[in-house]
């Protein structure tokens, strides 16, 4: 519906695909927008970003569907900011590097659309330097062309002036040319280039699938053709790309290479997502559970009846950090002075909890040495005494160890479910393809609760046999309980942590890819 007022289009470059690449500026216009446009050139994990109620549109290739044509595009962007709405245009790498932007801009301003374009990292550098290769170097090349190789042998001689481009600059960059490699190796050769000048192919630069080919310009088209080498892939000509062999980083991370799926609720996914891509895994979030407050009349006054008592407890016990979470929420939704736990001694089931905790002022008096319920109970052994009265601020989902085994000792055991533990089945595009092509590598599991769900999401994304799906991909669980669950549900577990932390979890994995990779 036209509101009467004319909505703003952002042409936003997002940068090569590692979606940490997008600039500030570029973000900004992305989580404000109400329609985010976007291509397959555009990190999918990008989309996490845009508001809850924002709108996608893919203009990209599916099955049934071809490529929206460019002209087609320019005007869905007319028509939505004139139905008043604030769009982004997500476009790979840079906007203005053979992005079309200016076609979209000419239509927006023939109808009077307000537009801003907003520069990205072009693949032409970034590509390059993440396999180690800087288009300039003080001793090698002073200077760089970026040149379009995407066209047949003579739609290249009408554009590109070879005898002028060959030797214009040090470094030659051309961007979508694998498949015509060899005519132009042919024509830099005819036109002055020594055949021993240093040539790189980077396949997928900044992603999962990065990979390298090192030639010269005389044997490049064969080593192309032998390794199945395809497209896209940036191409670099010039004695810099020697500088390779002593500055390529990226593939030499621990995890370069393998893409993750962190099924962790997004508020707390954070932590592992950081640690596993400074190890160089691409991560991509799944949610598959969300947390939160309780609403059930019961529940919420059996919470009121234990804190209305906190005067009497003996031992807080908390098996997890969302329970520390929830627990002080209900003491400020509620009123109650942390004080009035004065009797109590403070026990955390691992470091995470009792971080969370010491966050609040509290140190933990009691931390095993095994970071779950079973650890727990073995150090509470001997220290509680009959006739004590112990507080469990839980997850509705909590086992039934603690409590069970503290009545066995004599304790009374106040169990309240702070929060709750809820199927989050995120609609994602892409999951289903990503597992069919085995373009997921590894999946991580924080609890039993996100095995149980990721499969019951794999349904709801239209994957029938969600086990079977997960065949082949490595399967990394935060401790024994979770790998339990998962192993009762069929799926083979590859790795599961001497200590149940996230730490643990991405050492013990990075651990396992040093070893494959023979370090």
């Amino acid at each position: 519906m036209n509101t009467g007022k004319i909505g703003k289009v952002y042409l936003v470059g997002a940068g090569p695909g590692d979606p940490k690449l997008i600039t500030i500026r570029g973000l900004e216009a992305l989580k404000r927008s109400d329609v985010i446009v976007f291509d397959r050139l555009a990190g999918p994990q990008l989309l996490n970003h845009a508001r809850q109620d924002a709108e996608r549109i893919y203009v990209g290739k599916l099955p049934d569907r071809h490529t929206m044509k460019q002209e087609d595009i320019n005007q869905l962007l007319v028509d939505l900011a004139l139905q008043g709405k604030s769009v982004t245009r997500l476009k790979g790498g840079d906007p203005t590097v053979f992005g079309r932007v200016g076609e979209e801009a000419e239509l927006l301003r023939q109808n009077g659309v307000e537009y801003e374009i907003i520069p990205g990292i072009t693949s032409a550098i970034s590509v390059p330097a993440y396999a180690g290769i800087p288009v300039t170097h003080r001793d090698l090349a002073s200077s760089f062309s970026v040149i379009t190789g995407h066209e047949s042998p003579d739609k290249l001689d009408l554009s590109i002036h070879w005898d002028k481009v060959t030797n214009a600059t040090g470094t030659l960059v051309f961007l979508m040319g694998v498949a015509k490699i060899g005519y132009i190796s042919e024509q830099l050769v005819k036109h002055g280039r020594s055949p021993q000048t240093p040539v790189a192919l980077v396949q997928w630069g900044t992603r999962a699938e990065q990979r390298t080919l090192v030639g010269t310009l005389d044997n490049i088209e064969e080593k192309v053709r032998e390794a199945n080498f395809k497209p896209p892939a940036v191409i670099v000509v010039g004695d810099v790309v020697a500088q390779r062999e002593t500055l390529a980083w990226a593939e030499r991370k621990p995890l370069f290479g393998q893409r993750v799926l962190v099924t962790r609720a997004r508020s707390q996914a954070s932590e592992l997502v950081a640690k596993l891509d400074d190890l160089g895994a691409e991560t991509y979030e799944f949610p598959v559970i969300e947390t939160k407050l309780p609403d059930s009349e019961s529940n919420v006054q059996a919470i009121q009846e234990a804190l209305a008592q906190a005067d009497d407890y003996d031992w807080v016990i908390l098996t997890s950090a969302n329970g520390v979470e929830y627990f002080f929420r209900w003491l400020e939704r509620e009123a109650v002075d942390i004080r009035r736990f004065h009797r109590a001694q403070f026990a955390a089931v691992g470091p995470k909890t009792a971080q969370e905790l010491a966050h609040r002022g509290i140190r933990a008096d009691l931390l095993p040495e095994s970071y779950q319920a079973e650890g727990l109970v073995d150090k509470l052994d001997g220290l509680v005494k009959p006739g004590q009265k112990a507080l469990l601020p839980r997850g509705d989902l909590a086992r039934e160890l603690l409590p069970k085994k503290l009545r066995e000792l004599g304790v009374e055991a106040v169990e309240i479910d702070v929060y709750e533990t809820a199927l989050a089945a995120p609609k994602d595009m892409w999951i289903a393809e990503m597992l069919a092509k085995k373009q997921i590598h590894v999946i991580t599991f924080t609890s039993s609760s996100t095995v149980v769900n990721l499969l019951e999401a794999l349904k709801l994304n239209g994957i029938e046999d969600p086990v079977a799906a997960l065949q082949g991909i490595e399967i990394v669980c935060i401790g024994p309980v979770t790998a339990e669950t998962a192993e009762k549900h069929g799926i083979q577990v590859t790795v599961v942590p001497q200590h149940a932390t996230i730490d643990g979890m991405v050492e013990a994995l990075a651990e396992r890819h040093r070893i494959m990779r023979g370090e």
